[in-house]
């Protein structure tokens, strides 16, 4: 049996689901121990995709690092580590840098290594502006998120200290303590995005710091990044990730654990995945590996991840949209953690944030370019957020797509009309609606598309949004 990404789709994996839920009774079941192409050992199989499930965010954290810090001075979107990435617009439709990005905030991140010594950052009196510095560790776990909603506007100052650091810290620097030595800053400034705004805040960008505690007060010039030609910058992140075979994966995997620790929670699985060679601190032993579960593993490991969009349980769906609110902190919910990093790598913690997706209208259909769709919020429905919502645009493989008005988001910043009743229509489509409902606009591509709602810090009096009672309209075929 030839396994492709293709044979082992979303739409007929159910059996992956009856697998998952008894692997032992497929070992000796009517498959004749033959499952997936696996002749043989198909427990050790269901271990080793196990594994690669686990260890999915890491591998992808520290691909994304490599490709956002390989240059030699900031430009753009990347940055050598340690130094802060300021963007001053908008990604486009050429960004493949992450998955799932957004046009209603500039970037203003940095990856840096936390292993020798801390890094301090300071953050300038942001004026009230919206505003959150959310810090990822190597597992894409956020366990710190300074921002307007928790720290408020005024100037503030942390060190981030690495799992074994102890010391003292100068008065006034608050210490944020990461469970591993990566750590990525993906740092959001709300802009509306006219001239004005953008130079706003380019000058907010300009005043945050981040040095490493010896230069903590003293004149401070980050040295150079060093290139390495071998990393490739062109194919997305993702895909780097998706083409490696079991052993190079966890022969990454096994490296970066050294410096990033796995949370004492994860010691039970661990235990477990000793058997195909995978243990803490050590080296991959790949002599544990079955020689034909090395291609087969990535494959089917990741085709589990996307399944869980439709079957995990924390996953709601209604009205064609999905989502959850266990975001930003997986403890030992790997299936979760690996789908969202697949999906919209970075995601906050469900009170800064919540990105409903949706992939069908509301008959059920898959969106397609060829149609016109209306997406109308109720008089007063519109999202009760305190920070701000947008409705964005993807092509299938979560990134932008280009158009004639570089539209990504469409969001009160358009200045929506609402109808006469107080309704507001939304128009998604490939064709203009016309001149007087542009505004309302969020142009589609001529084929399939994904839709996501963002929602930046769901109101704290409202918790409709969290509790689940507000319902997000569906989109329907006009």
């Amino acid at each position: 049996m030839k396994i492709t990404r293709r044979s082992v789709a979303l739409g007929g994996v159910s059996v992956l689901a009856a697998a998952a839920a008894s692997r032992a009774a497929l070992a000796e079941g009517p498959f004749g121990g033959a499952f997936l192409g696996v002749e043989e050992g198909l427990e050790d199989f269901w271990l080793a995709t196990d594994a690669y499930i686990y260890g999915y965010p890491l591998v992808t954290m520290e691909m994304t690092r490599r490709v956002l810090t390989n240059v030699a001075s900031p430009a753009g979107t990347k940055a050598p580590m340690g130094q802060i990435i300021k963007m001053r617009e908008y990604p486009d439709s050429s960004f493949r840098d992450v998955t799932a990005p957004n046009a209603d905030t500039l970037y203003t991140t940095s990856f840096f290594d936390v292993g020798k010594e801390p890094w301090v950052l300071s953050i300038p009196d942001m004026k009230d502006r919206y505003f959150l510095m959310p810090m990822l560790d190597g597992w894409t776990n956020v366990f710190q998120v300074p921002g307007k909603r928790t720290t408020g506007t005024n100037a503030q100052t942390y060190a981030i200290t690495g799992p074994g650091w102890t010391g003292t810290l100068p008065a006034g620097v608050k210490q944020y303590k990461s469970p591993s030595n990566i750590v990525w800053l993906l740092g959001r400034i709300y802009c509306t995005g006219t001239s004005e705004d953008y130079a706003a805040v380019h000058k907010l960008q300009d005043e945050f710091k981040l040095v490493p505690l010896s230069a903590y007060g003293k004149p401070y010039t980050p040295p150079p990044g060093k290139v390495d030609p071998s990393i490739d910058m062109k194919t997305a992140v993702r895909e780097q990730v998706n083409r490696m075979d079991a052993v190079e994966f966890f022969t990454l995997l096994a490296e970066l654990m050294k410096t990033n620790p796995p949370s004492a929670a994860d010691a039970p699985y661990l235990a477990k995945y000793a058997g195909i060679g995978l243990v803490p601190g050590q080296a991959f032993d790949a002599s544990k590996l079955k020689a034909d579960f090395v291609k087969r593993i990535p494959v089917v490991g990741y085709d589990r991840i996307m399944l869980q969009f439709k079957v995990n349980r924390a996953m709601k769906h209604e009205n064609g949209w999905s989502y959850t609110t266990k975001t930003g902190i997986y403890g030992t919910e790997f299936l979760m953690r690996g789908l969202v990093t697949a999906i919209g790598l970075g995601a906050n913690r469900p009170q800064d944030a919540l990105y409903p997706v949706s992939k069908t209208d509301a008959d059920g259909k898959k969106y397609s370019g060829a149609n016109k769709y209306v997406m109308r919020f109720p008089k007063g429905h519109l999202p009760p957020v305190e920070g701000f919502w947008s409705l964005t645009m993807y092509d299938p493989q979560m990134f932008f797509v280009s158009n004639p008005l570089n539209r990504y988001s469409v969001s009160p910043r358009q200045d929506l009309k609402a109808n006469p009743d107080g309704s507001t229509d939304l128009y998604i489509q490939h064709e203009s609606p016309g001149k007087d409902k542009e505004s309302n606009w969020l142009p589609a591509p001529a084929g399939d598309f994904v839709l996501m709602l963002r929602m930046y810090w769901p109101s704290e009096t409202d918790p409709s949004i969290l509790d689940g009672s507000w319902k997000i309209p569906a989109a329907k075929k006009v």
